[in-house]
């Protein structure tokens, strides 16, 4: 049984809040009686792309268990290569402005994790590089072993227009390139601040919750056009179990700081 712990958007912004919460869930995944496989944080680390946000980041985000952490609209590439990763500027003293791409291969499965950014936007976009990466990390497993592929922002509408007018576009190519890979398991993303299950290329689409904020639903009770962002809502975190089956399972657990 493999089990990745998905979170996203935690928009550290260096104030007490969102570190808080984004502790609560760290200290929740740590204090497990069970060694996870993968964590994957997909995006919106910084909520304004600083480097004091991702030095935050930094010693927030900790875990005893394999982690991956990935960029999104909120975050800005160089300062996430070199402060969150650790990464170094080239000769020219110049952090790399290219997307930021990661595959992390364990026991059994294949997590990759695509940079939907698109520098300067809110929406997200693959760009034709990182397609070429997916490709070739697919190409290069074995087909009895399974893919999970993670980025921000969800490629489909998800009925809530907030997050519908900045989702992932262009997404016809990736829906092409999975037609090619049947061992492609499933896709994980971010950036709606809510829980939701969905299809994309005939996979599950399955977007964490979010740790900063949740979002009120298009049909749930708001003041004002503006009150979509619920702040009293409780951090959450995403389950996702794939079982010797093969067969994908999605638990949402909300964290709830007890100290």
């Amino acid at each position: 049984m493999i089990v990745i712990a998905h979170l996203s958007d935690v928009h550290l912004d260096g104030d007490r809040r969102a570190a808080d919460r984004t502790r609560t869930v760290m200290d929740y995944l740590e204090s497990l009686p069970y060694d996870l496989d993968a964590v994957l944080v997909s995006g919106d680390i910084a909520d304004h792309g600083t480097a004091a946000e991702y030095e935050q980041a930094r010693k927030l985000l900790v875990s005893r268990h394999p982690l991956v952490v990935c960029p999104g609209n909120h975050d800005e590439r160089a300062a996430f290569r070199q402060v969150l990763l650790g990464e170094e500027a080239d000769p020219a003293g110049v952090p790399s402005a290219a997307p930021v791409d990661q595959v992390l291969r364990g026991e059994g499965f294949v997590l990759a994790v695509c940079d939907s950014s698109v520098p300067g936007e809110d929406h997200g976009l693959l760009a034709d590089s990182t397609l070429a990466w997916l490709e070739d990390v697919l190409a290069g497993t074995p087909r009895d072993t399974p893919v999970l592929v993670g980025f921000h922002h969800p490629p489909v509408p998800l009925h809530t227009p907030y997050v519908d007018e900045i989702r992932q576009f262009g997404e016809e190519r990736l829906a092409e390139l999975a037609g090619r890979h049947p061992h492609l398991t499933a896709f994980l993303c971010g950036h709606a601040h809510t829980a939701a299950a969905t299809t994309f290329a005939g996979r599950p689409l399955l977007v964490a919750p979010g740790v900063v904020s949740t979002l009120r639903l298009p049909w749930e009770p708001q003041e004002g056009p503006e009150h979509h962002v619920h702040l009293d809502e409780p951090p959450a975190v995403a389950f996702h179990v794939l079982g010797e089956d093969g067969r994908l399972t999605t638990h949402y657990r909300v964290v709830v700081d007890r100290r």
